[in-house]
């Protein structure tokens, strides 16, 4: 049963409490007044602002009275403070505080811990489980508790019954199998209904989560879901796994709920005395949630030194789409904004959490979210995302546009039904996504002046900071320690974003032609420019810093990248000056003839990888760059560019410890780099810097990669390259790097068939099979096998959507 004595539980009539809109003064009276307003016996407490006092404790409805009494004191204008005395806080709902709950600027409305004390609010509710055996591995216990998917053991979360096994050594999703929904599998199985299939993304951008709701005729589980991913596809065919099956119930830690039969299995280790164990279960998606409107928002509260832990998972919530990106969201997390104005969350923990740590959504100005740590959750960290109604002539799917003629080409939001001039600084971010791969240290899309500063984020499956869109901009990102990004997925940045704002299209020629009529549209969307400056950024599976499709108006310098380089895709305005890009360079991809775009005064190791640059001039200037090699630099001048760039050894100060800053006989400095700081990196608390990694500093290396191995070779009169480099895969918009890329069409075959160059062959069908082609040499072994039919069908990838050709010999 429940032990719902010891259990707090915090009912929805807590809204009611908090929404029954009585005004309240801008000014509460703050003289020196100290109430002893406990439940229970406990000293009375003084804030530092003099604010009125409650002492609230983790049993019976201490809290929930606590609320009561602080809501009659606001109603009177008095300054009040909740402080916590120290237990777990066990909340079947969420706080909810209403506009009822505001302070003001010179005494905010505060709910902090009693000093000295740990204080944790919890998700999930304890149960009794009088265990017995049920086999030689299994125990099984019947408990009262329903719609559980978390499970914890003395607070340490278990693992759900799965296939293959949770290995913490294996990188992507703890372990994954090509069979794991294969017939011969399923067919060991009882009853999956219930369970739960987990994969990337074909083309690995993000994940995709789907229930199983039968097996039909043939062995194959029915799914549903899929929709976690704003540009769908099917199950990658390798990164998957299924659980919540009882068959797979195999291994020590794992566990399985019988919802018929309220019967919890579990597979105990063998050091675990289970018969004194505690044993919670997830019950919760929000903890606390300030709400508010834009007529009435909630003003001036601050959450403040609490633990946030044991929510339950949302994954298959996250089907919000945004704008255009790969992303759907799920508007929850244990601390959820939405309405408020001049709010704070600081120094609490986020930990063990099933989705989201903080959403901040729609209506928000002045947040400040400063000083927590955050790791170990199933899905986001920190997320501003405005609302799409406030955006003119929005899209949400990556083929939708909106015609030039039916376009609102008024600049700005429609309302301020978003996100803005908000902070986010001094947060450890780390080990997030552990089930949602779609996600970001800092997500932020809708939004406009948000300041992300100071903070450590490493360790995660996709960005560690993600700009969904262009609007609004004016965004700041500085002194960020970001590395250890993209280690599931794939085609993406440690800093990520896109810009499919109005101007941008999904259909390449229509772009070209926007862009040449309308060369300041996308001013329309991003009003102030995006900056990005004295950061770190580390990615060894992608881009350091990655501007992808159409992200424009940004402002990059005094960066470090240590290993992925910089990427700009087309997009436009982008002033990349005075970075140091070690062991890589710059990335453009498929760029605008007059894109606007600045890149010098920058120290580059290696020559330029462009992707698909079919424009003779690069931008208004690409010059007055220091490359480490003679090799690299000459190999850029062939593109028409750094006519005035020159070569030669950086003379770092240290570069084994890391310290980047150049000695006075630099000759950088002749290209007018300056020296700027190289230990302002990540947080400044310091019980955050203690605990805070460092990314491991590289090897300067000035190895040459040419961006494309192998011969070109002519075939059906057009010239075909193997796809060998992620950049190439990134700006063709192709599930893996694999393929053969058309270079150059003759009059012939090829053309008689609508082969064009930039197209590229991912399938020959031969005997009605799909024979894949990885490289230009298996599709020259494909017209091999086909000569004597005279002609052979190809699956080709056109402006990021398949197709197929016939072509007749």
């Amino acid at each position: 049963m429940t032990l719902k004595n010891k259990t707090l539980v915090l009912p929805l009539l807590l809204i009611a409490l908090a929404s029954c809109n009585t005004p309240l003064n801008s000014q509460k009276n703050t003289a020196k007044t100290v109430v002893n307003a406990t439940v229970s016996n406990v000293n009375k407490q003084q804030s530092e602002n003099n604010s009125i006092v409650l002492i609230a404790q983790p049993q019976g409805s201490s809290l929930i009275d606590t609320l009561a009494k602080a809501k009659t004191l606001l109603q009177q204008n008095k300054a009040v403070e909740i402080q916590l005395s120290r237990g777990t806080y066990y909340l079947a709902e969420p706080v909810v505080l209403g506009p009822e709950f505001s302070g003001t600027a010179e005494a905010p409305f505060v709910m902090k811990p009693v000093k000295g004390h740990q204080v944790i609010f919890s998700g999930a509710t304890l149960v009794q489980a009088n265990w017995q055996r049920h086999n030689k591995q299994l125990m099984k216990a019947q408990i009262d508790a329903k719609n559980f998917d978390l499970l914890f053991i003395n607070d340490q979360q278990q693992v759900r019954a799965r296939y293959p096994n949770f290995d913490p050594e294996i990188r992507i999703f703890n372990g994954y199998a090509t069979d794991a929904i294969a017939p011969d599998r399923v067919a060991t199985w009882q009853d999956p209904t219930g369970g739960f299939v987990h994969a990337l993304h074909r083309a690995r951008w993000g994940g995709m989560h789907y229930e199983i709701s039968g097996v039909d005729s043939q062995g194959e589980v029915t799914l549903t879901g899929g929709f976690q991913n704003n540009r769908s596809s099917g199950l990658h065919n390798m990164y998957r796994y299924v659980e919540n099956v009882f068959e797979e119930l195999d291994a020590p830690n794992e566990w399985f709920f019988d919802k018929k039969n309220s019967t919890l299995y579990f597979y105990p280790p063998a050091d675990l005395n289970l018969a004194n164990s505690k044993v919670t279960v997830s019950q919760a998606e929000n903890l606390i949630e300030l709400r508010g409107s834009i007529n009435n928002p909630v003003k001036h509260i601050h959450v403040q030194g609490i633990t946030f832990t044991q929510t339950k998972q949302t994954f298959m919530k996250t089907k919000e789409p945004l704008l255009r990106s790969d992303w759907t969201i799920y508007r929850g997390g244990a601390v959820v904004l939405e309405g408020t104005e001049h709010c704070q969350i600081s120094h609490n923990t986020f930990t063990e959490l099933g989705g989201n740590a903080i959403f901040v959504s729609n209506y928000n100005r002045a947040v400040n979210i400063a000083s927590n740590e955050i790791y170990n959750i199933g899905a986001g960290a920190i997320n501003f995302v405005g609302n799409p109604d406030a955006v003119r002539s929005p899209s949400f799917q990556y083929r939708e546009f909106v015609e030039l003629d039916k376009m609102d080409m008024q600049a700005g939001p429609k309302s301020s039904d978003y996100p803005a001039n908000s902070r986010v600084y001094d947060n450890l971010i780390h080990h997030i996504g552990q089930l949602e791969k779609q996600v970001a240290g800092v997500q932020i899309q809708m939004a406009a002046n948000i300041t992300v500063s100071h903070n450590s984020i490493y360790h995660v499956p996709r960005a560690g900071i993600n700009v969904g869109a262009g609007t609004w901009g004016g965004h700041i990102f500085e002194h960020n320690d970001v590395f250890d990004t993209v280690l599931e997925t794939s085609d993406h940045g440690a800093f990520n974003s896109w810009g499919r704002d109005r101007f941008w299209h999904p259909k390449r020629d229509v772009l070209i032609d926007i862009v040449k009529s309308h060369a300041d549209m996308y001013k329309l969307d991003v009003l102030k420019p995006i900056i990005i400056r004295n950061n770190r950024f580390q990615c060894d599976h992608g881009w350091d810093i990655d501007l992808d499709d159409g992200s424009s108006h940004y402002q990059i310098y005094n960066n470090v990248t240590l290993s992925g380089g910089i990427k700009l895709r087309e997009g436009l305005d982008r002033r990349v000056e005075n970075n140091i890009i070690i062991n890589n360079s710059l990335h453009p991809h498929v760029w605008f003839e007059n894109s606007k775009d600045i890149f010098r005064k920058n120290i580059v190791f290696g020559a330029y990888k462009p992707a698909l640059m079919k424009i003779e001039k690069w931008g208004t200037e690409i010059d007055y760059n220091l490359f480490t090699r003679q090799k690299s630099l000459t190999a850029s001048q062939k593109f028409n560019t750094d006519q005035h760039s020159i070569f030669g050894d950086p003379q770092f100060v240290d570069a084994e410890s890391g310290n980047y800053q150049v000695k006075k006989d630099s000759p950088a400095y002749k290209m007018g780099f300056k020296n700027f700081a190289m230990d302002q990196f990540g947080v400044v608390s310091e019980h955050l810097k203690a605990k805070a990694q460092q990314p491991k500093v590289p090897n300067l290396t000035n190895n040459e990669t040419s961006g494309r191995h192998g011969n070109a070779i002519t075939l059906f009169g057009a010239r075909f390259s193997s796809v060998t480099t992620l950049g190439e895969q990134s700006a063709l918009g192709i599930p893996e790097i694999s393929g053969a890329l058309v270079q150059m069409v003759r009059k012939g075959i090829a053309e008689n068939a609508g082969l064009q160059v930039g197209d590229v062959v991912l399938y020959a069908i031969i005997n009605d099979k799909n024979h894949k082609i990885v490289s230009n040499t298996d599709l020259r072994d494909a017209y091999d096998k086909t000569k004597w039919q005279s002609h052979i069908k190809l699956v080709i990838v056109r402006n990021q959507k398949e197709q197929t050709v016939l072509l007749t010999y």
